[in-house]
């Protein structure tokens, strides 16, 4: 599946990297300290050279020792002075990586909290694992240490040009004629540099997922003998980021070279003319040693700005996309004067919402997540406070897409839809949520132990709280029976428990927060008869004086329901009473009855 779907600009985009530096102000005075280390260290480098000449025209030619005491100790210093910047900025740039890393990471993973259910439908984990740790790595290196080479480079340049001018400006000017000619040749090294890092950085998103896939669907792999096939289009991913790779190295191979090449230049010009003008006593020996001395230095920050230049062509590709996912706003949010009353997901107003009941009206709601595939249209229903409503039909009928509105995982395309009696983008997107229990077919749980799983419903609860849930969904029985009790470590994933065992816990965790709105999704499918004939004795128990959906497969399940809905093409075909259902002998009567001479048929043949 492609993954990237935001636009990459094609040339740097210096707003993209303004937003990129914001995250670097709580740690401005670091910042302007590690700017200070850096010029501190490129003017001694300079000084250093400019000591040579004095070196060179005074003791050397005039053959004294006269000042020498005080030109050592002055070198001294200069050399514990260079020792302690260098030492403290690597200090100081290490900090900043960090921190960096960390605020844009805590940033990235606050915005997927807040980001709706539609952006996941089109994302893997892999694309998602990508951004939030290999690209922010790179931007948290970039920023650090390519702050240090590039203050550094600029500040010796610009040093090392102050003082050739001062010394000779004619030789200085021959020197340097090469400069415009590296400025061009590293604009077209740009454009070709960056375009090959952006491909590195898309085909490595690609592979991430791979890599998620692989792992996660490692068992169907080997069910459905796809390991061959997995890994012919393994290696076509592999080989498409290592074409890419080689290009973008061998812009960038080529690119040191050149820049070797005209400092070579530079250096030759320096010692032809400045050879002539000590022979015509135009300069000094000392200040000739000094230039040629000046133009290996003048390239060497080049070199390094070169490299650091290549890598910011890499890191702007992972910027662009870091900063996409950031920047994109959730589908489904609060306005702002829902927000000023309730608060958001991170800072509620706690005091200000209303005490749910759980009345729920649909009113002419209709829905698409493809303009040209409706799902829902026109799409009536008002059910009451504490009533039971079941949701039958074909697969895509709109059954979970209904639950899913009235959730507000999405929100309709047209059409209001009330909580007791107000519209629900009136409310808080996380006041309604918070009082809401969903149970899913495939349930996650998270690597820990049963009572950590079971308390990520509440965080506050208390263990008398986690009991009491475990007893009302009947799974305290089957925890106590297990070698540690509520301290069973669930393996990743919840892989060390069974299905109706991880089901038992994650409802546990759904009614611990004691929810006034209740969804099971085909709670009861992936499970054994007997562990659905635990849950089902759970379940009359927990939609007691709840509003709640069953979303259901088998329809044995539903038979105590309030209501059953029949859906077909997102239209109510039938409505009533398991009883009123089946008198009428229609769609829900065949339906049932054929499930029922099914099961009847598989109890016979389990008995032979």
């Amino acid at each position: 599946m492609e993954q990237n779907h935001e636009q990459e600009q094609q040339k740097i985009d210096f707003k993209l990297w303004k937003e990129i530096f914001k995250y670097t102000l709580p740690m401005k005075n670091q910042m302007i300290l590690l700017a200070v280390l850096m010029v501190l260290v490129a003017v001694i480098d300079v000084v250093f050279t400019y000591m040579t000449k004095i070196a060179v025209d005074h003791f050397i030619l005039k053959e004294t020792l006269e000042g020498i005491k005080i030109f050592g100790i002055a070198y001294l210093v200069l050399i514990i002075a260079l020792s302690a910047s260098v030492f403290a900025f690597i200090s100081v740039a290490g900090k900043i990586e960090t921190g960096l890393t960390y605020a844009i990471r805590k940033e990235g993973f606050k915005r997927l909290q807040e980001l709706s259910f539609s952006y996941y439908d089109n994302k893997a984990v892999g694309w998602l694992m990508a951004r939030m740790t290999s690209d922010i790595v790179r931007l948290g290196e970039i920023i650090s240490w390519g702050t240090v080479d590039l203050v550094w480079g600029s500040t010796k340049m610009v040093a090392i040009v102050a003082v050739m001018l001062y010394l000779n400006w004619k030789l200085a000017l021959i020197s340097l004629v090469v400069v415009p000619f590296l400025a061009i040749t590293s604009l077209y090294f740009q454009k070709k540099i960056l375009k090959e890092y952006r491909l590195v950085r898309k085909t490595n998103s690609k592979i991430t997922g791979a890599f998620n896939e692989g792992i996660t669907g490692a068992k169907t792999t080997k069910v459905l003998v796809r390991e061959e096939k997995n890994l012919e289009d393994f290696s076509q991913l592999t080989s498409s980021m290592r074409g890419s790779s080689i290009k973008a190295a061998i812009f960038s191979s080529l690119f040191l070279p050149i820049v070797l090449a005209f400092g070579s230049i530079g250096t030759a010009l320096a010692l032809w003319f400045g050879g002539i003008a000590v022979e015509t006593h135009g300069v000094s020996y000392g200040t000739l040693v000094a230039f040629i001395s000046y133009t290996i230095l003048f390239f060497e920050p080049i070199r390094e700005m070169a490299r650091v230049f290549a890598e910011f062509q890499s890191s702007h590709a992972s910027a662009e996309r870091v900063m996409s996912m950031i920047n994109t706003e959730p589908e489904i949010k609060d306005t702002q004067k829902v927000i000023l009353k309730y608060g958001d997901s991170f800072n509620p107003i706690k005091e200000n919402w209303p005490e749910i009941q759980g009345n729920i009206t649909f009113k002419n709601v209709s829905f698409h997540y493809n303009p040209e595939e409706p799902i829902l249209s026109d799409f009536n229903l008002e059910i009451k406070a504490g009533e039971t409503i079941a949701l039958v039909g074909e697969t895509g009928s709109g059954k979970s897409t209904i639950v899913n509105l009235a959730c507000r995982f999405y929100e309709p395309t047209e059409g209001e839809i009330f909580i007791d009696g107000v519209e629900y983008r009136e409310l808080s997107q996380l006041w309604l949520q918070s009082n809401l229990g969903y149970v899913l077919q495939s349930p996650h749980l998270f690597s820990g132990t049963i009572r950590e799983n079971i308390r990520y419903g509440k965080l506050d609860a208390s263990e008398v709280e986690i009991i009491r849930a475990a007893k009302l969904v009947n799974a305290h029985e089957f925890i106590m029976k297990l070698s540690n009790g509520y301290d069973t470590e669930v393996g990743d994933g919840g892989g060390l428990l069974s299905s109706g065992e991880k089901q038992l816990i994650s409802f546990a965790r759904a009614v611990l927060a004691n929810p006034k709105i209740f969804v099971l999704d085909e709670a009861t499918s992936s499970i054994d008869t007997e562990t659905e004939q635990i849950i089902q004795k759970a379940i009359q128990k927990v939609l007691k004086g709840r509003t709640s959906f069953i979303v259901a497969h088998r329809l044995s399940t539903i038979r105590s329901a309030d209501r059953i809905l029949v859906i077909r093409k997102g239209k109510i075909e039938e409505m009533g009473n398991h009883n009123e259902l089946m008198n009428k002998k229609g769609y829900y009567y065949r339906l049932y009855t054929n499930q029922f001479i099914e099961e009847e048929e598989q109890k016979v043949l389990k008995t032979k």
